[in-house]
């Protein structure tokens, strides 16, 4: 009996011994809690962290969250966001570095009503578009400029309409045409009432403007360090992992998303949908490792975006690393 109890006790002790010893990393997400991050929750519900040995504080995002802001302030060890965000942030001092890739598609739109006769990219002029900006403008502004359409209002070119994180502009008709993505606000005209026939859609993907979303992001100096770079290789395959879960079972994802949604904003109707579409733009080697194909375009879409204030005015320098895709977990 009182073996039995001392090993008890000492297996208890080695489980707190294990979970104090559990590596710490805080990931700052760019939005709210929805589907559009379910790999990192799914990682951490399944056990996948925890089984690498970590401790992973997932911190929802929002209007008035800079994940650039709160990495370079300490608040977090790695944060997701689009790269011309990134980008814009490493030219004006931040020294941010994409260590991971996990979406290889873009999921960026421009969805126009059909009644207003848009079929093509030329007929966009003289129309008025709404468009998301703290970064999210330039695709846009690189593809009006490939287009030869100005955007300042002039004859000639098109209307910017500043577009909040909805989609009323459409639906109220004060837009020709919107921002959207494939895994949310498309949705959300289409539970609005519109059919996908009163619909004309614009992949930014299919105009050769796309530039690479959601990934993963560390501080510069950060990467010195060889066990930061071997605790971000344990974060970086978990995650992976979170997200081939997500792609073979995006209902059972949706629902481990809404479980972790403390708003309650969210509905199981539509996460299920975004877990769906999020499903098709991901990276599907399982590394999640940035192509440099892909980054060379992106950059190329940003230089090209023009405009008075340009996301970046040259091409960076060591704002990408393999090493830590490429490390031992």
């Amino acid at each position: 009996m009182i073996r039995t109890t001392l090993l008890a006790a000492a297996l208890a002790l080695g489980s707190t011994t294990a979970f104090a010893q559990a590596e710490k990393v805080n990931l700052q997400l760019k939005w709210v809690t929805q589907a559009q991050f379910a790999g990192y929750y799914v990682a951490k519900e399944k056990g996948f962290y925890k089984e690498a040995g970590l401790d992973v504080n997932i911190k929802p995002g929002g209007p008035d969250i800079a994940p650039p802001q709160v990495i370079a302030g300490g608040g977090a060890d790695v944060i997701v966001d689009w790269m011309p965000s990134a980008l814009a942030a490493r030219e004006k001092g931040v020294p941010l570095v994409n260590i991971a890739q996990p979406f290889k598609q873009s999921g960026m739109m421009l969805t126009c009503r059909a009644e207003t006769g848009i079929k093509t990219p030329g007929d966009l002029k003289g129309r008025t578009l709404g468009v998301w900006f703290s970064g999210n403008e330039y695709p846009f502004l690189a593809w009006m400029a490939k287009l030869g359409l100005k955007t300042d209002g002039s004859a000639g070119g098109v209307k910017v309409l500043k577009q909040g994180f909805n989609v009323d502009p459409l639906i109220q008709k004060q837009a020709d045409c919107i921002s959207t993505m494939t895994y949310n606000e498309y949705w959300q005209v289409i539970d609005a009432g519109f059919k996908p026939e009163q619909l004309v859609v614009f992949k930014y993907e299919e105009q050769g403007v796309a530039t690479l979303e959601d990934g993963l992001y560390v501080m510069q100096d950060k990467l010195k360090d060889p066990a930061f770079v071997s605790r971000m290789a344990k974060f970086v395959a978990a995650s992976q992992k979170g997200w081939d879960y997500v792609r073979k079972s995006p209902d059972e994802a949706a629902k481990i998303v809404l479980e972790n949604d403390a708003s309650g904003a969210q509905t199981e109707k539509h996460q299920k949908r975004m877990a769906g579409e999020i499903a098709k733009l991901l990276d599907t080697s399982g590394s999640g490792k940035l192509d440099p194909a892909d980054y060379d375009r992106t950059v190329a879409t940003l230089l090209a975006s023009g405009g008075d204030a340009p996301v970046i005015t040259k091409k960076p320098e060591g704002a990408w690393s393999h090493a830590v895709v490429d490390a031992k977990k």
